[in-house]
């Protein structure tokens, strides 16, 4: 009789997850199995008779080994999975799933019995190690911010609004996945091929060929949709896609998100005022390094000072290269934007990514993303067979330090599929902590990208932008795998959401360094390096549209500022409101009907609402860390070394500030980030 995989040793390489075994009907029986033996460990707990202390109550709930695992273990196979191949089944598995996990989380942050003990060793404990110290003030506190002060009325009601607000963004992310993947943009009339490269329309033509449709298919995936946007000459085909892709969730269907935005806003702020604070944003910004809406906005604000006369004249440069080409009174619109910044970027500076794609052909880039890793840390990474994966796409790798020991399992998953979410992301299937028997349980990682497929003659080659993708998701991975810490819930990236960023801009930074490309940019067919001239080039280019991007960033922190510092019920349109949110960082038109809010995936069911800034408050931290190899080397090896014991294998053991002054020997300011980007403080009288 075969046996639920959940339920025995999984008997792999590194105790991976066995997916060649994993059946979806093993979830829901895990799940279940899981939330009795988890409610099992709590009533030992509370029902021992001896008196509460940091070991007994505090590490027990840490780690209680294989028996108390299977909850996390399943949920971390099954949410992962949902993310990067899902279907229907899971999607309506997930359904009935999330209210089970909800309703269990609040069993716990809410038992009064547990929380006591847990408040007990908080006012009276044993001499404790530091990192001892942060796991008792993390536990603590997230049961207080779980509402364990509550009285029982207070309870009831946190309960409802959590259930409901779980439930709700698991149906923003369904909705978002399917009304993204059901677009597409069928092109029978080869003329309307006209501006695309070669490799585009290729692509175009197996996507259509895969759905069984005659012609070239456009999705609204982002390799297929970003080439459409740059290359088309055909402007209402780029209006269509255009207009596809920004309204995506606002159609009358059972995918609209509009009403369940409202909801999600308005759940959070009452979670937030029933714990007692007066906004989500307080709530939010109690644990993160910015400490408080004011600095965020400080920093939003400065941001728009110093960036938005550069963003400004961007988009006069690019309106007058436009009309260059099409006359003067043609009028720029947003779907116009990505064409013509390509042809003033080749005006300027005679490079665009089609130039640069041959010489990134994915097995390449591998190469060379693991050789510098090799380089500053001196690891290896190793492709092993023998690790089962989920989907043919995904490649497993066993990671080595330095000396030769094993150090982590290695997951990446490149291509888009049909059940896979678009974007980048890196996420974890076993967090690193030392066990109970003194063993360092090593990590097992995963990064998760959309990158250009191959076609029947031609390997995946990337565009530049997708090699920065590349190393971003890259140093998220080498924040996991170099955790060495004694707790799993201290360990790789579980640190204050506004520090997370820091390890992965801060390898973008490598993507124009001339040392780094000649380590693998070479031509795919005739094996000839990355001419010297065309690096130089890239690196000439690297602040155009820096000013527009930044800008960009920027109005999406605003948005998700404007909905979680509201103190009052949220009943405005989100249409409208969006526009005004976000308008002081806009230098372009709104066209009416657009709305971003509804496919804000980081800030609507992701881990980022009151917290998006955090990508430009790291960015701060990434382009001073960087100016520090800039100044020592590139690949200093001593400085490497610093970076990774002082950031990358700390976890959340420290305050985050505490751990970049060691590392740098102070704490950042923007300076190095406008030098980075090509921007001029203006100058005050």
């Amino acid at each position: 009789m075969r046996k639920n995989p959940f339920f025995e040793e999984f008997n792999t390489l590194h105790d991976t997850f066995p997916f060649d075994r994993i059946k979806l009907e093993d979830f829901e029986e895990a799940f279940i199995e899981g939330i009795r033996r988890d409610n099992e460990q709590i009533d030992k707990c509370i029902n021992n008779p001896e008196k509460p202390t940091f070991d007994n109550t505090i590490i027990n709930k840490e780690d209680n080994g294989d028996y108390y695992d299977l909850l996390d273990r399943v949920s971390t196979c099954f949410f992962n999975l949902l993310s990067c191949e899902t279907n229907d089944e899971m999607d309506a598995l997930a359904q009935k799933i999330e209210p089970m996990l909800t309703q269990h989380a609040n069993d716990v942050s809410l038992n009064k019995q547990l929380f006591e003990r847990i408040k007990a060793v908080h006012l009276h404990h044993r001499r404790l190690t530091p990192e001892e110290k942060v796991l008792l003030d993390d536990t603590y506190q997230s049961f207080v911010r779980g509402g364990a002060l509550l009285n029982e009325e207070g309870k009831s009601r946190l309960r409802k609004l959590r259930e409901e607000a779980s439930m709700l963004s698991l149906q923003f992310s369904q909705n978002v996945l399917k009304e993204r993947k059901s677009y597409t943009l069928n092109i029978t009339d080869e003329n309307d091929l006209d501006g695309l490269p070669e490799r585009v329309r290729e692509t175009a033509h197996q996507e259509a060929i895969e759905r069984g449709l005659e012609g070239w298919v456009i999705t609204l995936d982002s390799p297929s949709y970003g080439p459409f946007m740059k290359y088309s000459t055909r402007r209402e085909l780029r209006r269509q896609l255009y207009m596809a892709h920004n309204t995506i969730c606002t159609h009358d269907n059972e995918n609209n998100n509009l009403a369940i935005c409202k909801r999600i806003v308005n759940l959070r702020r009452e979670i937030a005022q029933l714990l007692g604070y007066p906004t989500y944003a307080d709530y939010v910004l109690k644990r993160r390094m910015a400490t408080n809406k004011r600095n965020v906005y400080r920093l939003l604000d400065q941001l728009i000072e110093a960036y938005k006369p550069a963003a400004i004249r961007e988009v006069e440069e690019i309106e007058k290269t436009a009309r260059k080409i099409e006359g003067r009174q043609f009028v720029i619109e947003p779907w116009d934007m990505n064409h013509y910044s390509y042809h003033l970027q080749m005006q300027k500076y005679n490079i665009d990514s089609e130039m640069l794609r041959p010489y990134f052909e994915l097995s390449k880039v591998i190469n060379g993303v693991f050789g510098l890793a090799n380089r500053l840390y001196g690891i290896t990474f190793h492709e092993c067979p023998d690790i089962p994966v989920y989907h043919p796409d995904v490649k497993a790798y066993e990671v080595f330090d330095r000396d030769g020991s094993y150090l982590a399992v290695f997951y990446a998953d490149f291509h888009p599929r049909r059940g896979k979410q678009d974007g980048a992301w890196m996420t974890s299937y076993q967090g690193q902590y030392i066990s109970k028997k003194g063993v360092n349980v090593r990590p097992h990682v995963s990064v998760v990208m959309n990158f250009t497929k191959p076609t029947n003659d031609k390997p995946a080659l990337l565009s530049l932008y997708e090699v920065t993708t590349f190393l971003h998701e890259f140093g998220h991975s080498l924040h996991g795998m170099f955790a060495n810490t004694r707790f799993e819930s201290l360990s790789g990236t579980n640190v204050w959401w506004d520090f997370v960023e820091l390890p992965s801009q801060f390898m973008e930074n490598y993507a124009i360094e001339k040392e780094f490309l000649r380590t693998f940019a070479f031509h795919y067919q005739t094996g000839e390096p990355l001419p010297d001239e065309l690096i130089d080039r890239i690196i000439k280019s690297r602040h155009f549209m820096a000013a527009f991007g930044c800008m960009r960033q920027v109005s999406l922190g605003l948005l998700d500022m404007a909905y979680y510092t509201k103190r009052e019920e949220f009943t405005e349109d989100i249409v409208e409101f969006e526009h005004r949110a976000w308008e002081k960082a806009q230098v372009f038109k709104q066209i009416p009907g657009n709305c971003m809010t509804v496919q804000f995936s980081h800030i609507m069911a992701g881990g980022y609402a009151a917290g998006y800034y955090s990508y430009k408050w790291a960015e701060v931290l990434d382009a001073d860390a960087f100016s520090l190899f800039k100044k020592k080397g590139i690949f200093d090896t001593h400085t490497a070394e610093s970076f990774r014991q002082n950031i990358l294998s700390r976890g959340g053991t420290e305050h985050p500030m505490e751990l970049y002054k060691r590392f740098r020997g102070s704490e950042p300011t923007i300076d190095a980030l406008l030098r980075r980007d090509g921007i001029r403080r203006r100058k005050t009288k």
